[in-house]
């Protein structure tokens, strides 16, 4: 029953609008936003249906947000020279592998599985802290790695599991989780830079990588678009850029942990834009992998909070 008493009424609203505006809540809508435009940017790029190469897509994609950044830039007074500049090109170089492993996944595999394979990355940083850093491998930790492989070889399906359906082609199926190991090395990398570098900084090193690593492919085998393909380019770049804005901003709000796990609503908007777009049917064994790969990086996450 609503309080008739006014001066309660007013607290709530108080509370209300203080959470609503709090620092956190703002970094996980920029977090929810983030995976949304993401999910789009990969609309796009399956759209594009493999006509175009895959390095040629990420420099277009770099240039238009090397232009966006700059311009972005100038108008705040930001230096885009930075502080940290070997972590900040550690960033771009893991940041540009990783667009081009998914790239070439999404390509050839449908968006809801390559999106849940690009989320595996959780459990690829727990297991390269304890393999590379000597970090203490807790139990749940290790739970949450046998519990997602388990989850990939049901998303993979490959045929010695013996499930009787057509799996996903294994090259780009293993492109897929590279793409997921760089991409834990660039978010670990942007937490540690967002205590000291600008924001606007840290997406600029991305691109600045990216094109001089995917122009001498392009220069050997580009093909130039046509048509409905630049519009198609052009949505990569604005929607990446618009996802690197908000999850930077994320990031640097909120936990790492708990930004993690607000970012697997993008797996919901990729099933959702395959199912519309694509026609793409959702095995029972997919939604199986999909829900252990999901469930072993909250199991890692937990783990990592305690």
């Amino acid at each position: 029953m609503p309080s008739n008493n006014p001066e309660q009424t007013s607290t709530m609203d108080d509370q209300f609008q203080a959470w609503w505006t709090s620092a956190e809540m703002q970094g996980a809508r920029a977090l929810i936003l983030s995976s949304l435009a993401f999910s789009l940017m990969t609309v796009c790029v399956k759209q594009l249906g493999g006509r175009l190469p895959v390095s040629e897509i990420v420099l277009v994609r770099s240039l238009v947000s090397i232009g966006l950044t700059g311009l972005a830039m100038r108008i705040s007074g930001v230096s885009p020279l930075g502080q940290n500049r070997r972590l900040l090109l550690i960033r771009g170089l893991c940041g540009s592998i990783a667009l081009l492993c998914f790239f070439q996944a999404i390509t050839n595999v449908p968006l809801a599985s390559a999106t849940v394979l690009q989320y595996t990355y959780p459990t690829f940083t727990a297991a390269a802290a304890w393999m590379l850093l000597g970090e203490r491998l807790r139990r749940r930790i290790a739970l949450a790695v046998v519990v997602g492989w388990i989850g990939v070889i049901c998303v993979i399906q490959p045929p010695w599991i013996g499930v009787g359906m057509v799996g996903l082609p294994m090259i780009p199926a293993l492109l897929g989780l590279a793409g997921a190991l760089f991409t834990a090395l660039a978010y670990v990398s942007v937490r540690r830079l967002s205590t000291t570098e600008h924001p606007l900084v840290i997406i600029l090193y991305f691109p600045m990588v990216s094109v001089p690593l995917t122009l001498p492919a392009v220069v050997q085998n580009g093909v130039w678009p046509s048509g409905i393909d630049w519009l198609w380019l052009l949505g990569v770049g604005l929607l990446t850029q618009l996802g690197q804005i908000w999850v930077t901003k994320g990031l640097s709000s909120l936990p790492a942990a708990r930004a993690t796990s607000l970012n697997y609503v993008q797996v919901v908007f990729a099933a959702t834009w395959g199912w519309i777009w694509f026609n793409e049917g959702i095995t029972v064994v997919s939604c199986l992998g999909a829900v252990l790969v999901l469930g072993a990086s909250f199991i890692s996450l937990s783990a990592r909070r305690r």
